[in-house]
């Protein structure tokens, strides 16, 4: 039984509930720990754990983060999950769950820098890392035992510590033969989590588990196939491919195959991006076209910024609106041309909006780009629109002095909190 101590890295060749060198408990033992590639990183409450290394008063306290009491949990530290406080809760419930958690406003650029940071850890790693989103990602290390002079096991071991010397945060790792179980994987011992799931052990651990585990399968999904007799992924995965899709359409032969442990896809490092966008609640419910433009209009803004982040054009706007009764509305509209320019998107955006505005008050507005476009495609000279380069300078010019003197340096009225 191959073994991995996952504090000093010493491998041995049967399993121990120490580490022989170091004392450590932190001991991986599986069959196949040195033959399986596939990982799945996920940093541990990572909004949250960022915050706590930048104040390490906060480290014995339930933290979360997100906005005002209107918002959501954006993300909450492990003890504030132990109160029973979880991501996308709404603020009041979690704050009635957890009274006295410490309330921190999300900072963006800060996650953002930090997840770029491990980012590059990873594709130190090996070239085949697929995002999954700014603290998350896949990675296929097969082929890179001679490059690192040691198994991806050993190797990804030696990165999670890395990761917490030079960061500051944690990660849990999912070692498995497909990109679905090294995912459950690193959700079982979170956090500081090192899990193993061998090929040959899948379908057994799948088998008694409930349905909703599977990814993909959302809360209606689950009643769905609860309903049709299937609660446990074994009863789910019995059923042949003929049999699947005549139960559950196109996509039933797929669902009991992944019930099974099965995974076809390969880890893709250019994973198409298709669709960015930007969204805030309300402190209070808001429903005049007027007092709405203005949230609006910082989003437009938003959206424009990461566009350029992202390199990719708009060549279409979606408008998301939530009702005080949580009903969602979205509204879509396709631009002439592509663009990254606020004031443009805003203009296609405001008559959906207008459109909207019939008295209903909103607790959630968002904009979105859908479908992007190349940025090179974005803002060229048209004769019918002669000042488009003109707009584009300025918004260029904006972002220079915001960058370099804060948001606050440069504002449209428009934007203005009233």
């Amino acid at each position: 039984m191959p073994t991995l101590c996952r504090d000093c890295l010493q491998t041995a060749a049967s399993a121990q509930p120490r580490c022989a060198s170091c004392g450590s408990r932190r001991v991986a033992s599986h069959p196949e720990l040195f033959r399986l590639t596939v990982a799945h990183v996920d940093c541990d409450a990572f909004y949250a754990s960022v915050e706590k290394r930048d104040r390490p008063e906060l480290l014995s306290r339930p933290v979360i983060v997100g906005g005002g009491r209107r918002g959501v949990v954006s993300a909450c530290c492990y003890i504030a999950r132990t109160r029973g406080v979880r991501s996308a809760m709404p603020m009041f419930k979690a704050l009635a769950a957890c009274p006295d958690a410490v309330v921190i406003k999300p900072e963006m650029a800060k996650y953002v820098h930090e997840g770029r940071r491990i980012r590059a850890m990873m594709e130190a790693l090996t070239p085949l890392v697929q995002p999954m989103s700014i603290d998350e990602a896949v990675l296929d290390l097969a082929g890179t035992e001679a490059l690192h002079g040691a198994p991806p096991a050993v190797v990804l071991a030696r990165f999670a510590l890395a990761v917490e010397r030079e960061v500051g945060v944690t990660v849990s790792v999912g070692l498995a033969a497909n990109r679905l179980m090294a995912k459950l994987a690193a959700e079982r011992d979170k956090p500081r989590g090192f899990a193993v799931i061998g090929a040959d052990e899948a379908a057994g651990w799948l088998a008694p588990q409930s349905v909703s585990l599977l990814p993909g399968v959302g809360p209606a999904m689950a009643k769905r196939l609860q309903a049709a007799g299937f609660s446990t992924l074994g009863q789910l995965a019995a059923l042949d491919p003929r049999e699947a899709m005549r139960r559950f359409g196109e996509d039933g032969a797929a669902l009991a195959a992944r019930a099974r442990g099965q995974d076809m896809r390969r880890v893709n490092p250019d994973r198409e991006t298709k669709s960015i966008s930007a969204e805030t609640t309300f402190d209070t419910d808001m429903s005049a076209q007027d007092a709405l433009e203005a949230p609006l209009w910082r989003l437009c803004e938003k959206l424009a910024r990461r566009l350029r982040e992202k390199d990719f054009a708009a060549g279409g706007v979606t408008l998301k609106l939530k009702t005080a009764a949580f009903a969602i509305r979205t509204r879509a509209a396709r631009l002439p041309q592509p663009t990254r320019l606020p004031d443009v998107l805003f203009a296609a955006v405001r008559p959906l909006l207008a459109k909207e505005a019939d008295g209903t008050a909103f607790r959630l507005i968002g904009i979105g780009a859908q479908p992007l476009a190349p940025a090179d495609t974005a803002d060229l000279v048209d004769l019918a629109d002669p000042e488009a380069p003109k707009r584009a300078a300025r918004w260029a010019a904006v972002e220079t002095l915001r960058a370099k003197f804060g948001e606050g340096a440069v504002l449209r009225g428009r934007g203005l909190r009233k």
